[in-house]
């Protein structure tokens, strides 16, 4: 477990993270999201203890990472934005080398080969460094990350330089690995964070602006969620069954699609489940549903929406 209090980070007069708190639990994949600049390599970096901060604590499975650093790093793999890559080793002597630094007791040779297949580059492993591509130094810094299988991974920026095969190997490598590591990892590509999280922070400006699971955070900005149907029948009649629904805050009829049929939008309570009812109600009022659609944002609109907020409170309250 990862629990951060109160951290900060000061450069003179400017503060970088301010003041943030969060925890985040075994086998959980947090996605850390935020535009560039907006201190998420920072937190990061605190972190894992590669810089100090000017306040606050974070906490590694009960280890404080300044107090007690060595318990604390050894449970920790680390994947900077900028891989720590020696260019002039081939890839299998580098990570031998980092497998002797790290002091890693599993049986050297097997364990080096397991990680370089998890990470596809067991046919570069004896090519030098310099030589390779962007993307397969990255992903050699990953598997320098995953040597010792450290209980906590946190990669920055995982998937820069990959190609887009690349990509979603990657993408499935971290889901995988989830399910036996804690996996904190940054980044400002919408989709990707998506894709392989179980719960979004939110960062900008050096402060935390959302913390929900992937698919809540367009509703928790909100505050309810939204229906998109098309549904064959009167308007009238459509209207006078949705109405009466529990939980139902707003109908509005969007825009007809043929004759006796039109697009409507039911907006409900946060927390609640309307479907059912919606269909229920439609087919007792002799309409048809003909299609059925999550009508909330989008993660790009909320994801716009919260920085844009931010920043205003930002703009009113006096630059920092």
């Amino acid at each position: 477990m990862v629990e951060v209090k109160n951290l900060t980070k000061r450069y003179g007069n400017v503060t970088v993270v301010d003041d943030i708190s969060f925890s985040v639990d075994n086998g959980e994949i947090l996605g850390f999201l935020g535009p560039n600049g907006a201190g998420k390599s920072t937190t990061m970096n605190m972190i894992t203890g590669y810089i100090s901060s000017s306040s606050g604590t974070v906490t590694v499975n009960g280890a404080e990472i300044l107090d007690n650093p060595k318990k604390a790093k050894s449970d920790i793999g680390y994947l900077p934005e900028i891989p720590p890559l020696y260019i002039d080793m081939t890839v299998r002597k580098y990570l031998e080398f980092m497998f002797d630094l790290k002091k890693v007791k599993l049986p050297k040779k097997e364990h080096i080969s397991e990680v370089m297949r998890l990470v596809k580059i067991t046919d570069v492993s004896e090519r030098i460094i310099k030589h390779l591509s962007k993307g397969y130094r990255q992903r050699v810094g990953f598997a320098q990350a995953l040597l010792g299988n450290p209980p906590i991974l946190i990669l920055d920026e995982p998937t820069v330089g990959l190609d887009p095969q690349q990509i979603i190997e990657m993408r499935a490598l971290i889901r995988n690995l989830g399910k036996k590591h804690t996996v904190i990892f940054s980044s400002h590509v919408l989709s990707e964070v998506s894709a392989i999280c179980d719960r979004i922070i939110v960062i900008s400006n050096g402060k935390i602006v959302a913390d929900e699971k992937a698919e809540n955070l367009s509703s928790s900005i909100s505050g309810e969620q939204k229906l998109r149907l098309d549904i064959e029948g009167s308007v009238s009649t459509v209207l006078d069954a949705l109405k009466v629904i529990p939980n139902v805050i707003k109908i509005r009829k969007q825009h007809d699609i043929k004759d006796n049929t039109a697009r409507y939008l039911v907006e409900y309570k946060n927390g609640t489940d309307v479907r059912r009812d919606v269909f229920k109600a439609v087919a007792n009022a002799g309409c048809v549903i003909l299609d059925m659609q999550n009508g909330n944002e989008t993660l790009e609109d909320s994801f716009l929406k919260l920085v844009s907020q931010d920043q205003t409170k930002n703009m009113v309250g006096g630059a920092r």
